[in-house]
């Protein structure tokens, strides 16, 4: 098993490209078995959520080539089986977003109840329950989630009792084929559904509303699609993850590839810290990105939400750029209970953090101090690096398994910025 070892102290400085989005890419993968013709899909991040979902389609039949590190032809008129199966599901909860097209294409499925990160609760009842109301019969049994619908999903009105990235997915795929049209209220927003709407028109299905938390989808009657060639939306969080390695450290960085109008929420706060960003767009929205170094840096209050508002996904990394910040801090956690399992690990490198249920205090600036420490989950794992950069001394993370699910090439882009990190084998 791997771990890093990070010597902090050392100021960054310089640009890196960043990747596709992971949270895109997984659902832009499984709408591929709602396709006739091979799906082409480039800007694809190479990291192990990746391998992971296209080893799951693989295993239901489909043939998949990779064209190069961040391009791959997705082929599904093969698929043969219906079957997700626990030895892959289990890795990642996103697995669950092949219930849906499967459901839609074949009228029948089993797939596994999902895993992934232990970061709380996330049901699969708003799934199962909007499937339910398509027409669909659904069972669990030893572990599994068994679906049919002999005569095709039918389209219905669908109120999310909460808003769900997966859900709002997985029924979008799934009322892609279906009869009639489905609406569903209280869809989510985020880039990531934005995408996967846009791609799903551009291959000639009727969405209205993409881009609002009210969507209709016309179904094609069974009819399976013709995707276009498409280029993964760049990654927000990883954008963001980078954003706050310069801000941890004061020092300025240059971005490549990132979307403006998908990081307000974070560069707000950065610029409520005390940072200036520069920004230079083409003409597809596609940036270039400057962080300037703050003359000091300020305590803020953050409160993750849905998107546009604070991602739940950037709630660590912040956390540990609070430990800088003069002042108390407060962060509020309000999508997931269990994700301040980090705080524990920050604490042993010197953090000053005070919990009181979802909310905690963070109380800066503290110094910190290399130490080991154990990543608990993918977003955790970036926070205890980040911390690592600016930390007195070497700090190894431990079990950084987490971080390669979700974050391309994280060493060589934090060396090309000046970072002393380097990746290195567990002793037996």
């Amino acid at each position: 098993m791997d771990y890093l070892q990070i010597v902090g102290g050392k100021p960054l400085h310089g640009e890196i490209n960043i990747s596709g989005a992971k949270n895109a890419s997984l659902p832009l993968l499984a709408m591929s078995l709602l396709s006739k013709t091979p799906f082409k899909l480039t800007n694809v991040p190479h990291v192990a959520d990746i391998n992971t979902f296209i080893k799951l389609l693989e295993n239901l039949g489909a043939s998949i080539s990779r064209l190069d590190k961040n391009e791959v032809l997705l082929d599904t008129s093969s698929v043969n089986n219906t079957k997700a199966v626990y030895d892959i599901v289990r890795k990642m909860r996103a697995s669950i977003l092949v219930l849906g097209p499967l459901l839609s294409r074949f009228h029948h499925c089993e797939v596994s109840l999902p895993g992934g990160c232990a970061i709380g609760a996330r049901p699969v009842d708003m799934h199962l329950k909007a499937l339910s109301a398509m027409g669909a019969e659904i069972d669990i049994k030893s572990g599994y989630i068994l679906a049919k619908a002999p005569h095709g999903l039918k389209g219905a009105v669908i109120v999310f009792d909460k808003k769900t990235v997966t859900g709002s997915e997985n029924i979008i795929m799934a009322a892609a084929l279906a009869h009639g049209k489905t609406k569903i209220v209280n869809a989510c927003k985020e880039p990531e559904v934005v995408q996967l709407c846009q791609i799903l028109s551009d291959a000639g299905l009727e969405i209205e509303g993409i881009g609002t938390d009210e969507i209709s989808i016309t179904g094609s009657e069974g009819s399976l699609l013709s995707l276009k060639e498409s280029a993964v939306i760049p990654d927000r969080i990883e954008a963001g993850t980078y954003l706050c390695a310069g801000a941890i450290t004061n020092s300025p960085i240059t971005l490549h590839n990132v979307i403006e109008s998908h990081m307000e929420a974070i560069t707000v706060k950065l610029q409520e810290i005390g940072f200036d960003i520069n920004y230079s767009c083409d003409d597809d929205r596609v940036c270039t990105m400057k962080l300037l170094k703050a003359k000091n840096m300020k305590a803020f209050n953050i409160t993750t939400s849905e998107f546009p508002g604070f991602p739940t996904d950037m709630q660590a990394q912040f956390m540990a750029l609070a430990t800088q910040c003069e002042g108390t801090s407060v962060i509020r956690e309000t999508l997931f209970e269990n994700r301040f399992m980090h705080v524990n690990e920050l604490q042993r490198l010197g953090a000053n953090i005070s919990m009181n249920g979802n909310v905690a205090q963070v109380t800066g600036k503290t110094p910190l101090f290399g130490t080991d420490v154990m990543a608990t989950d993918l977003r955790a794992s970036s926070a205890l690096v980040l911390s690592a950069l600016v930390a007195k001394g070497t700090s190894d993370i431990h079990r950084i398994y987490h971080l390669d699910r979700g974050y391309e090439d994280l060493e060589s882009k934090l060396r090309s910025l000046g970072a002393d990190i380097k990746r290195l084998k567990e002793q037996a």
